[in-house]
């Protein structure tokens, strides 16, 4: 039989968790640029944590395809080629198509009603930061994933949709707010219907469309300090304030 975690051993994951869902948000609202250095003492220091748990936090942040681990353990924000961003979205359309396929006609109300509640808040962003405008359309398609129950797809399209991220924070034109909210409410209403061949076709539609909107041109770096540019990320992680995703239940 395997034996139990440790309280101590809990109270580390706790901590990777933290600092990865800081990291995480930071490099998807593009305040930690691709090609940003993040080392282990400065992540240590922001976070209050040992240098081998802000270690442990880079190595799963690195398995997501959201950071590089480069020689002399030196960590830095991932910067995908051209070619791995068309891919990313090629894998993601197919990924989100298991997905729509799968729920269509099978949300409860209480689902339908958190969907459209998740696009208020899209909408009421509009006009706002390109970022957070992208990181909110981006939980949209990661809420729809938990809704499947299915702990594989969670995962895939969590990690694969955070790559996109990554890649629009790149090569991308300005955020679209108003095409991603009317696209997201087309999309719960064939939920809604049932209509799975409609949903599908939309699905491909809209991740296909913010793949194109995407440019060969790299954003200008800024240069700014990291400690600096952690320190509200870091805040809200450590105060609770993030607004979590559902936990995904087991099938019975």
């Amino acid at each position: 039989m395997a034996a139990r975690p440790t309280s101590k051993t809990s109270e580390s994951s706790d901590k990777v968790s933290v600092i990865c869902r800081a990291l995480r948000r930071a490099i998807i609202e593009q305040a930690l640029e691709p090609g940003a250095k993040l080392p282990e003492d400065a992540l240590g220091d922001r976070f209050g944590v040992s240098r081998t748990i802000a270690r442990h936090a880079l190595g799963q942040l690195a398995a997501e395809g959201l950071v590089e681990l480069r020689r002399n353990r030196i960590a830095v924000v991932a910067t995908p080629s051209w070619q791995e961003a068309r891919d990313a979205f090629d894998i993601r359309i197919q990924l989100e198509g298991l997905v729509v396929r799968q729920l269509a006609g099978k949300l409860t109300k209480a689902q339908i009603a958190e969907l459209n509640a998740h696009v208020d808040a899209e909408d009421r962003a509009r006009g706002g930061t390109d970022p957070v405008s992208i990181r909110l359309a981006t939980e949209f398609h990661i809420l729809l994933a938990h809704m499947t129950n299915s702990p594989i797809l969670v995962r895939y399209v969590s990690e694969v949709a955070y790559r996109c991220c990554l890649t629009l924070s790149l090569y991308s034109r300005p955020h679209s707010t108003e095409c991603a909210v009317n696209e997201h409410r087309a999309i719960i209403s064939a939920l809604a219907r049932g209509d799975e061949t409609k949903v599908m076709e939309l699905m491909h539609h809209h991740l296909d469309s913010v793949a194109n909107r995407a440019l060969v041109a790299p954003t200008p770096q800024r240069g700014r300090d990291l400690l600096d540019i952690l320190a509200p990320y870091a805040d809200e992680a450590t105060s609770g304030r993030v607004v979590k995703l559902p936990k995904v239940m087991r099938r019975r």
